[in-house]
């Protein structure tokens, strides 16, 4: 069975040795480079190919969203960003890597986590990135390509017919690749935008906080994490509330809810739990969308939403980093709308608004 190639590109010979140590200790693995910059990364990657580059942000020469950019221009190839959570700067770029093209991040070793565990977490986590194809990217600026271009919105007759009374929340569900989707369609929906949105991604613990800083950056609306009790907001009143690190997000009597029951598909935050809490408080006045993401969290609470009479839309294919939560959710005739990236925020709106006659 064939190894997986690794390329490891880390400024300190401390780190880079002990993660090649690691990743050696697995016969799945084979290192078959090491970068110090992120240059010297670039260029490795256009001779040796490997399956997964792991990536550091702060290098000399080049730094990581740099070498990110590149790769994913020129020869696409899974990147694993390795960044250290406690340096806020640090976490901003590293999600500037992940709308670059990068899949994921892991939180750098800091010595406090039990014997084993940052290792393993290594191990599963280059294994995981190395079975996504990357999307090749353009080589244009990093800003232009989270803001993008403004979405084109679906003609009135392009979206589902509703009943019942007029949306009062979107809800929306992402994990590997959401970073970037969410920031791309965020940055698409005007301050004027009517309603709350409850966003639910899976990431981990020690990036959320940051991760609502990189968002609320691309964001017109208020981006905070959200608080156990807070009222939803009616019409008029638009903000962006994300489920807290570890904790469901659900609503319940018209208020946010979080809680720590056990995980759900092995996520908590689970965006099942989100999805299915709105299909039953809300029913024909829920708006719910469902991003690139593995495995199948979400797809049952898309289908509950539009059995409810709310409006539901997934990420298509093409523009998904991974097809497997919607492409879970469409098999089980969820969503109403299948969306490319680009246009979910004109077709977030169009939902929103259809009912006011107001234009988008």
């Amino acid at each position: 069975m064939a190894t997986i190639q690794v390329l490891v590109a880390d400024d300190s010979m401390t780190v880079r040795r002990r993660m090649c140590q690691v990743l050696s200790t697995d016969p799945a693995i084979e290192v078959v480079g090491e970068a110090s910059d992120g240059r010297a990364a670039t260029e490795m990657c256009r001779r040796l190919r490997p399956d997964v580059i792991t990536m550091d942000v702060m290098m000399p020469v080049m730094d990581g969203v740099t070498a990110t950019e590149y790769i994913m221009a020129n020869c696409p190839t899974p990147i694993l960003m390795v960044s250290a959570s406690s340096n806020r700067g640090q976490v901003l770029k590293t999600f500037d890597a992940l709308a670059a093209g990068a899949i994921d991040v892991l939180d750098k070793p800091a010595g406090i986590a039990p014997d084993g565990v940052w290792e393993r977490e290594l191990l599963a986590a280059v294994k995981m990135v190395s079975r996504i194809k990357p999307i090749q990217r353009s080589s244009v600026n990093r800003r232009s390509r989270v803001a993008g271009a403004a979405a084109r919105v679906p003609q009135a007759d392009s979206l589902p017919a509703r009943a019942g009374d007029e949306a009062v929340v979107v809800v929306i569900g992402a994990s590997i690749g959401g970073p970037s989707a969410l920031a791309k369609i965020l940055s698409q929906i005007p301050a004027d935008f009517p309603l709350s949105i409850l966003l639910v991604i899976h990431i981990a613990p020690e990036f959320s906080d940051s991760l609502v800083q990189w968002i609320a950056k691309a964001s017109a609306l208020n981006v905070r994490v959200a608080r156990d009790g807070d009222r939803m907001l009616r019409r008029g009143a638009g903000e962006v509330l994300m489920a807290p690190p570890d904790r469901h997000l659900t609503v319940s009597q018209g208020r946010v809810r979080v809680t720590d029951t056990p995980p759900r598909h092995l996520c908590r935050p689970s965006i099942d739990e989100l999805f299915e809490s709105v299909a039953r408080e809300c029913g024909p006045q829920a708006i719910a969308c469902l991003l690139t993401g593995m495995g199948k969290d979400g797809a049952v609470g898309l289908l509950a939403v539009r059995q409810s009479g709310g409006q539901t839309i997934a990420q298509d294919e093409a523009s998904s980093v991974v097809f497997g939560m919607p492409r879970e959710a469409i098999a089980l005739d969820a969503a109403q709308v299948i969306s490319p990236l680009a246009e979910v925020a004109g077709t977030l709106c169009r939902m929103a608004r259809r009912h006011r006659g107001d234009g988008v």
